[in-house]
């Protein structure tokens, strides 16, 4: 039987997606996170990846789909990449205790990196309820740089992961 992993609070990590959504240049899209849109909100670092949870019986490519839509605005991708492994982040010790309920320790996800097929005209952060008030596309290598300190690490294995999906758009 396998055992659960826990975070270091004791609760289990929520299983979430990420997307790395990269245009033809290469860039990925960042979006500036709208103060309040979540517990983990940290003013000096606004910058992150869409993401989100796998809702019960969803499929991670499914979820994946469906948050791009919830957060960018846009169903215009298609996913070109997936990370071998889940990243994990724990929540610091400050925001589990702001959270009234505190059913998850951290997060689990499952990047996957989305060519964008639209222009930025297709791009819509009022669709459902914003998260993001602002987004711009950035270096890849850039992401650790742009979040929020308990995610740098989780960044950083994105960075790893996707640059050679990087550098094949870039050559194409």
């Amino acid at each position: 039987m396998t055992q659960r992993r826990l975070s270091p609070a004791g609760l289990p990590y929520r299983p979430c997606v990420g997307i790395v959504l990269l245009n033809g240049d290469g860039l990925v899209w960042v979006g500036k996170r709208l103060q309040g849109a979540s517990d983990e909100d940290v003013p000096s670092s606004p910058w992150q990846l869409p993401q989100g949870g796998i809702d019960k019986g969803e499929s991670a490519t499914d979820a994946v789909m469906r948050e791009l839509w919830e957060e960018v605005g846009t169903r215009k991708a298609e996913i070109i990449a997936e990370a071998g492994e889940w990243f994990y982040y724990d929540l610091p010790p400050d925001i589990l205790a702001r959270k009234k309920r505190n059913t998850w320790g951290g997060q689990k996800q499952r990047y996957f990196a989305l060519k964008f097929l639209g222009d930025e005209s297709d791009i819509d952060l009022e669709v459902h309820h914003p998260e993001f008030v602002d987004w711009r596309w950035a270096e890849l290598e850039d992401l650790p740089d742009l979040a929020i300190p308990f995610k740098r690490a989780v960044y950083e294995q994105v960075v790893a992961e996707f640059t050679p999906v990087v550098a094949r758009i870039r050559e194409a």
